[in-house]
């Protein structure tokens, strides 16, 4: 009886477990959705700095026993700018918004809110990133439904525009506000 190598198994093995983790994958629940650790647990903390011309946000903001949406921008953003206008209708509508500018220039963030109005009650100015890291926001623009108590309730990753918006923030949005 011949006998078989390790090696000669070795790749076999590799492909079937990379076959798996796709197969895994194809079958959650919503597979485009990056998932956050935050989710049902308290939001991380916020920057201690706000956008010059702004209120400062704070981790009591967070807490106020209203619901707040967080959104994290930047001014050299071009999503960004497309979601500004539904950021705007939000806070028209009576939403309390929080805006963290991140990975920019103060005059730059402050220059962009003067310039296309500012939908946020109060900001953070997060210039190397690490609050957004701790927030695990991958890249601009993310909005996060935060309840009243602090409790991260729905994280949404890209801009707040289109069927995306409609079908899954909109929903989200609210059954928060139930």
């Amino acid at each position: 009886m011949a006998k078989i190598s390790p090696l000669m198994i070795l790749p076999p093995a590799i492909f079937a477990a990379f076959a798996g983790l796709a197969l895994a994958g194809m079958l959650r629940d919503n597979p485009d959705e990056l998932r956050s650790t935050f989710v049902g647990n308290q939001a991380p903390a916020v920057p201690v700095e706000a956008v010059q011309g702004t209120m400062q946000l704070t981790d009591a903001d967070l807490r106020s026993g209203e619901i707040t949406l967080v959104n994290f921008w930047a001014s050299w953003c071009p999503p960004c700018r497309a979601e500004h206008p539904i950021l705007l209708d939000l806070e028209a509508q009576g939403f309390r918004i929080a805006g963290v500018n991140f990975r920019d220039q103060q005059d730059q963030a402050s220059e962009y809110l003067t310039n296309y109005d500012d939908p946020f009650f109060a900001t953070g100015f997060d210039l190397r990133g690490r609050v957004a890291i701790d927030w695990g926001v991958t890249a601009p623009p993310e909005t996060f439904i935060v309840d009243g108590d602090g409790t991260v309730l729905f994280r949404f990753v890209g801009p707040l525009v289109g069927s995306d918006y409609e079908q899954r923030f909109l929903p989200e949005l609210a059954k928060a506000m139930e």
